[in-house]
């Protein structure tokens, strides 16, 4: 085979890999989409906002491999629906990138609503089961049979910030998550990892540029990085061959306040 035929092989092989991106409208979740989009990877784009959707699927050239179904994590029965239609579009999924995520405001513990709790709750944990849930139901029965799950885990998955208890309990129990799914999948050729976050340049993050609160008190602003690294990180895991997986991968700002933190 020569070089020119290798390379089509190696398009073909990409162009037949499904992956599902949660949170996809914005942030993490929009750059991840974008870089598999780019690779060659058919991309089913889920989020609450589908004006947001589509704005990704018309930057990202897609064409019909990008499909944007709105979709509430938090409501098992979307949930279905949306597996259920990236596989009546695409013919299988061989990726979930387990990304939406919600926080709640940073005020002390003893003042946050019960509803602010439970919409972290309802979004950052029941939603990541619910997804996990139908990953595997739709992986363990396709043929070829598996495929690869990745966890939007965060730094918080590891060490709190002051005023985050909703946010930092829902992290810590992907990680519970991430490691009882990657046992379980083992018989259904399922590979299960986290992937770790810290202050990539979105939305979400950018208040840090403008300080937040240290563990010691002090507000103090913190370095960010470009979010598209997160976009390839999640590619390099996404590439990897079914037989090998990175169970975590942290990837953050070189200088943020993590290591030593508090």
């Amino acid at each position: 085979m020569g070089m020119k035929d290798r390379r089509q092989a190696s398009h073909m092989v990409k162009a037949s890999k499904v992956a599902i991106v949660t949170g996809a409208g914005s942030g993490i979740g929009k750059a991840a989409a974008l870089a598999l989009l780019r690779d060659g990877w058919s991309v089913v784009l889920a989020g609450r906002r589908e004006s947001l959707l589509q704005e990704v699927v018309g930057e990202s050239e897609g064409g019909v491999r990008a499909l944007a179904v709105p979709t509430d994590v938090s409501d098992p029965a979307a949930v279905r629906t949306l597996f259920d239609r990236a596989v009546l579009q695409f013919g299988r999924v061989d990726l979930l990138f387990n990304n939406a995520g919600v926080s709640a405001p940073a005020v002390p513990l003893e003042d946050l609503a019960v509803e602010q709790w439970r919409q972290v709750v309802d979004v950052n944990l029941n939603g990541m089961f619910f997804c996990m849930q139908n990953a595997f139901r739709v992986m363990k029965t396709q043929s070829p049979r598996g495929g690869r799950i990745i966890n939007n885990g965060s730094i918080s998955a590891h060490a709190p910030r002051p005023n985050s208890i909703a946010y930092t309990a829902t992290k810590h129990a992907v990680m519970g998550l991430t490691k009882t799914a990657a046992l379980d999948g083992r018989k259904y050729d399922i590979a299960v990892g986290q992937i770790d976050v810290g202050n990539a340049q979105t939305e979400l993050a950018q208040r840090m540029t403008q300080g937040v609160q240290q563990a010691n008190g002090q507000i103090a602003a913190e370095p960010l990085m470009d979010v598209d690294i997160v976009g390839q990180s999640v590619l390099y895991m996404a590439n990897l061959p079914l037989e090998a997986n990175v169970l975590f991968h942290t990837v953050m700002a070189t200088k943020m306040p993590f290591v030593g933190r508090g």
